[in-house]
């Protein structure tokens, strides 16, 4: 099977910017990541938008696909998915799974400083998501030690540079091979990738450090999240690493069914019961909407499975802020248990209606004698 157009797996244009090639990136790697996905062939998905990632977010990868399209990609025999590829400071396929959803290797932890995000599901009720509400969450984060402010060591003085690696936490080793002397670099194995020697660990962190700790929040809860819906709160994932940046909570929405109402998008509806009476004659009854109640007018001679009205009485969209209507979908009832007195008044009303039910009976039988 042919590759997609690598911009088509990222849906974005041809003009985007780094920025935005991230941003879709990011949104489409949480999506499809195996392990939260419940999408079919969402680990297919999720590599085959971190192949197309890989090529646009390298300035000369991305020049040469422009140019000449996937043929421009095959120059690199060690690029793509295997011998560690990625591009991009990326060290492997585990690697960009760590990125987004815990963990990380160590070369992503001493290159960037930006904390985790977290990734938490939330059950609210259908009035909390359709008319909004606020919700305290509570997270357990990661962050630097308070005490040796991430470097692990009891003091400054306790911290030296890596006299193997020279503080760059990676050393070169040569291999031979078939094809003569390779040489790779490897994580260093005295500061293991840290760069740095400690003599005294930090008594909080144990030298780790980072601790622990519980962090909370009101989150404001818009109206109009549905289910599966994913709100952003940036700022309140796990601490960054030496003064970095927080990373963001993600909170995902499931939303318990109602008693009564129904939800289309941001519309409501709403099964309301008549009698016989009120569809016949028509009447004005109060109608239950998630804003309060109101009058709707039932017109004369209304039927069954009739859909009115209720505009703006929906809940907003969560996309677009416009606001839904309410449908209100008409069930006329069939009496039961009548009295003796309803009795008799049903049988002077068939009497009455005789003649229209003969003209309706043969106008029906008409439609099989043609």
């Amino acid at each position: 099977m042919a590759k997609r157009d690598y911009y088509d797996v990222l849906g974005i244009p041809k003009t985007a910017s780094a920025d935005e090639i991230k941003k879709a990136y990011r949104s489409l790697a949480k999506k499809y990541h195996p392990d939260v996905s419940k999408e079919k062939d969402a680990e297919a998905k999720f590599k085959e938008v971190q192949e197309a990632y890989d090529v646009l977010n390298d300035q000369n990868k991305k020049a040469q696909y422009d140019r000449y399209g996937h043929a421009g990609t095959q120059g690199d025999p060690f690029g793509g998915f295997g011998g560690g590829g990625f591009g991009g400071g990326f060290g492997g396929f585990d690697d960009i799974i760590s990125q987004f959803f815990g963990g990380g290797s160590r070369q992503q932890k001493r290159t960037s400083n930006v904390g985790e995000d977290i990734q938490i599901r939330m059950t609210i009720d259908f009035m909390e998501a359709v008319l909004g509400t606020t919700k305290q969450v509570s997270v357990d984060i990661t962050e630097d030690c308070h005490h040796c402010h991430g470097s692990g060591a009891e003091s400054s003085k306790d911290v030296h540079t890596c006299t193997r690696c020279h503080g760059t936490g990676y050393v070169n080793v040569d291999q031979r091979t078939m094809f003569g002397t390779m040489r790779s670099q490897q994580v260093c194995p005295t500061c293991q990738g840290n760069g740095q020697t400690i003599d005294n660990k930090c008594h909080v962190c144990s030298g780790n450090g980072r601790t622990q700790s519980k962090k909370s929040v009101d989150v404001k809860i818009p109206a109009g999240v549905d289910n599966e819906m994913t709100l952003r709160v940036p700022g309140y994932g796990h601490g960054g690493r030496k003064g970095g940046e927080s990373g963001d909570l993600y909170i995902t929405f499931r939303v318990k069914p109602h008693k009564i109402f129904k939800r289309r998008g941001s519309d409501i509806i709403l099964d309301v019961p008549i009698t016989f009476t009120q569809a016949a004659l028509g009447d004005k009854i109060d109608i239950p909407t998630i804003h309060g109640d109101v009058e709707l007018n039932i017109p004369a001679g209304i039927q069954t499975g009739t859909q009115l009205r209720l505009k703006n009485k929906g809940t907003n969209d969560a996309r677009t802020g416009k606001t839904g209507d309410q449908h209100v979908i008409i069930n006329v009832e069939t009496p039961k248990n009548l009295s003796s007195e309803e009795k008799k008044l049903f049988e002077q009303l068939s009497k009455l209606d005789s003649k229209r039910k003969k003209s309706g009976w043969d106008k029906f039988k008409s439609f099989f004698s043609a």
